[in-house]
């Protein structure tokens, strides 16, 4: 009887998710980040509060990156996605780890900036990304920006994913949470991510079985960020976690939402209104989003803003920086 309740329920459930996308206008799908992180959480509610908020609009949250969102949202795949400032340019401009343009991701709100950080075992030997050559890696997956941010650190040590496995390490290109329990287990050596500070995964491993940040002497910060235009100074403050006694050095980056170009202007537009309107709601959901300014909602744009969006802005006051 149990077992036959709880497949009536299930079904139910299944049927009401059907409908509600039968009956829906718009199905406003978003591809968020990876379960560990703060996006997945975020978008989650996000999804939720539009679609409490807007009528007419069903909406889903799945996991992502900073890439792949690009290449979901501009090929219709999603609706909306969480990026990064500089990978959307790339994005659209077809440079970077984009072979081709995506020409139909457009510019919804710029959010919080986040830090590139890098965990080894407390008790490791290594000391620098030099020494990674021959090490058992975990940098993300093949289209996340931390992938890319990984690779970019790495070539300027002289050093390929390539050359990792013909040195006799690994390349684990997989989620937080995964990465976790790899170093956790003694899989890898070494935990990549682009996240906000501090982040759940790097706490857990503060715990068990302890970590130690690895960062970039001042000219090599410097030497990248030349070498990879969009890439910003970071520094992860002493204190932002038990494991920092000290500043450390490392690249920076600036988390945006785009929605695709073909999204109504009008929809767009409400979904300006009620994200901003909903402002602490969010916050709730994470701390950083503490971080997010609605003054700060065009700085950084290097692709065109979305007509709604722009409407939106104009109606708030909220003005591109110069």
């Amino acid at each position: 009887m149990k077992h036959t309740t709880r497949l009536l329920v299930s079904s139910f459930a299944a049927l009401t998710l059907t409908a509600s996308v039968a009956n829906a206008d718009q199905f406003v799908r978003m591809v968020s980040g990876p379960s560990g992180g703060s996006w997945y959480p975020l978008g989650a509610k996000i999804m939720q509060v539009l679609e409490e908020n807007i009528d007419g609009i069903a909406t889903s949250n799945t996991s992502g990156g900073g890439i792949s969102n690009v290449l979901s949202v501009n090929g219709g795949d999603a609706e909306v996605g969480f990026s990064y400032a500089h990978t959307t340019a790339n994005g659209f401009n077809g440079v970077g780890k984009f072979s081709k343009e995506q020409p139909d991701v457009r510019h919804f709100a710029t959010l919080y900036g986040s830090m590139f950080q890098v965990a080894v075992r407390e008790d490791s030997d290594i000391q620098s990304f030099a020494d990674l050559k021959d090490k058992n890696i975990s940098p993300g997956k093949a289209k996340w920006t931390g992938t890319a941010f990984a690779e970019s650190i790495l070539k300027h040590y002289g050093i390929s994913f390539d050359d990792i496995k013909a040195n006799g390490g690994t390349v684990h290109h997989v989620n937080y949470t995964e990465s976790v329990a790899l170093m956790k287990d003694g899989h890898i050596d070494v935990f990549m991510a682009a996240t906000n500070m501090p982040q759940a995964s790097f706490l857990e491993l503060e715990q068990s079985p302890g970590i130690r940040f690895i960062g970039l002497p001042k000219e090599d910060q410097q030497a990248i960020i030349a070498a990879n235009p969009g890439y910003i100074e970071g520094v992860m403050p002493a204190g932002v976690s038990q494991s920092l006694d000290k500043d450390l050095n490392s690249l920076g980056i600036v988390v945006n939402m785009v929605v695709h170009k073909d999204l109504p202007d009008d929809l767009v537009y409400n979904m300006c209104k009620v994200f901003w309107a909903n402002h602490g709601t969010f916050a709730e959901v994470k701390s950083v989003w503490n971080r997010v300014e609605q003054a700060k909602a065009l700085d950084g744009v290097a692709i065109p803003v979305h007509p709604g969006a722009q409407k939106c802005y104009d109606e708030l006051g909220v003005a591109k920086a110069s």
